[in-house]
């Protein structure tokens, strides 16, 4: 008998067993519309041009080698992350209260900031702590601050499927009646599922309740100028709460807006009180590090940094990000429009009143079957979409499939 005999096999990961039910299958017309990354109206994955410039340059700089980076990861990466999150004019910044730690992705800074929460967030060892997630959330969210450690996982009130949008009352309600000190993690911009975020009136009314009920604002960022194409628009929230006062950390990913992909490319910003208490914050972050990747690759970092510490190259990089929020904006429009023509029962206009790469389409989980096995058109059982995965060529297909699904099932 085997040591590992008695190991359940665990269930596959939805989206990724998505995609490869999607390669198996056959069909001329099939469309993935799961997987979280961006593709051209060609349907391939997109090299972006000033990543193709700056790896050249990476190529032929004789001066870099493959020496250990420092643990806390690339200092001009991170330095740059946060100028880019808080803004070039930040105070927090000009105050030298803001740090960052480089990291395996968003994923990587969301682990290393639950992780410290866990052993360092007001006292120690506070796996009792209240972590508050949106309902629904990225699925991710829940496995990694349980296997940081904390016990006490709960759901806050986002979505309103009646009326496809945000569930503002609800939301409210949740934060004030959260224990004081409960952590919470919100989505920057672009929420992953719903693609629905608050309004600038309406952070400002969860900003006041947060500082009031002293509940930790952990802000998860992984689409910063995939939503709007401005990143100073949708790093909006994360600087009104930086300007109200709040110590907070931030979670970036330079996943999609870098389509970096495969590097693993993530810092998680800390914003501190003082200078002082982001040096021992930081200390014991560092420590986090060494026992879980020890310290971080850098090509992945290089590029980033490259390219935000040269006025030229950020110029680019903001032209490249825009190409792609544009293309996105121009699917929500077509298909809003083309469903609209069809009659398709149901109201639509959600699907340009939502942001970013996903849009919740409403589809109930036998609508979304049916999506699947009849029209080879393949989502999440949630309804989420990739809008990426929607092209000129596929659209009309795609319109008539959710129109079919909508009218045959119930």
């Amino acid at each position: 008998m085997s040591v590992f005999g008695d190991v359940p096999q665990a269930p596959p990961v939805a989206v990724f067993k998505l995609t490869a039910d999607f390669r198996e299958d056959a069909h001329p017309q099939k469309v993935n519309l799961g997987v979280g990354a961006y593709r051209t109206d060609d349907c391939q994955p997109w090299v972006l041009p000033v990543v193709k410039k700056v790896e050249r340059m990476i190529v032929e700089d004789g001066s870099l080698n493959h020496e250990y980076l420092p643990i806390l990861g690339l200092p001009e990466f991170r330095s740059a992350s946060s100028k880019v999150a808080l803004g070039e004019d930040s105070a927090a910044i000009k105050e030298n209260r803001v740090g960052g730690v480089q990291s395996l992705g968003g994923t990587g800074a969301l682990r290393v900031g639950a992780e410290y929460l866990r052993r360092w967030y007001n006292g120690t060892n506070n796996t009792a702590t209240p972590v508050y997630v949106s309902a629904p959330t990225w699925e991710n969210h829940n496995g990694v601050f349980t296997d940081a450690g904390f016990k006490d996982i709960r759901p806050y009130h986002y979505w309103d499927a009646a009326k496809r949008g945000l569930d503002l009352a609800g939301l409210l309600d949740d934060l004030e009646n959260a224990p004081e000190h409960s952590i919470f993690v919100l989505h920057a911009c672009a929420h992953n599922p719903t693609g629905t975020d608050p309004t600038q009136e309406e952070w400002k009314q969860i900003a006041e309740i947060m500082k009031r009920r002293n509940l930790f604002v952990f802000f998860d960022s992984a689409y910063q100028g995939f939503a709007s194409g401005s990143l100073d628009k949708d790093a909006w929230a994360i600087r009104f709460f930086v300007s109200e006062g709040f110590e907070l950390f931030v979670a970036q990913s330079f996943s999609k807006n870098f389509g970096l992909y495969n590097e693993r490319v993530g810092n998680l910003t800390v914003v501190s009180q003082d200078s002082e208490t982001l040096t021992r914050v930081l200390s014991q972050m560092e420590k986090i590090v060494r026992t879980t990747w020890s310290n971080p690759p850098s090509q992945g970092a290089r590029i980033v940094s490259k390219t935000l510490n040269c006025p030229e190259l950020f110029a680019e990089w903001k032209g490249n990000v825009k190409t792609m929020a544009d293309r996105v904006l121009l699917m929500r429009d077509e298909l809003k429009t083309k469903l609209l023509a069809l009659g398709t029962p149901g109201t639509w206009d959600h699907i340009t009143q939502q942001i970013g790469m996903f849009s919740f389409t409403g589809l109930n989980p036998k609508q979304v079957e049916y999506m699947i096995k009849e029209r080879h058109v393949y989502l999440m059982a949630s309804g989420r979409i990739n809008m990426c995965g929607l092209t000129t060529k596929n659209i009309d297909y795609v319109a008539q499939s959710i129109h079919e699904s909508v009218t045959k099932v119930q």
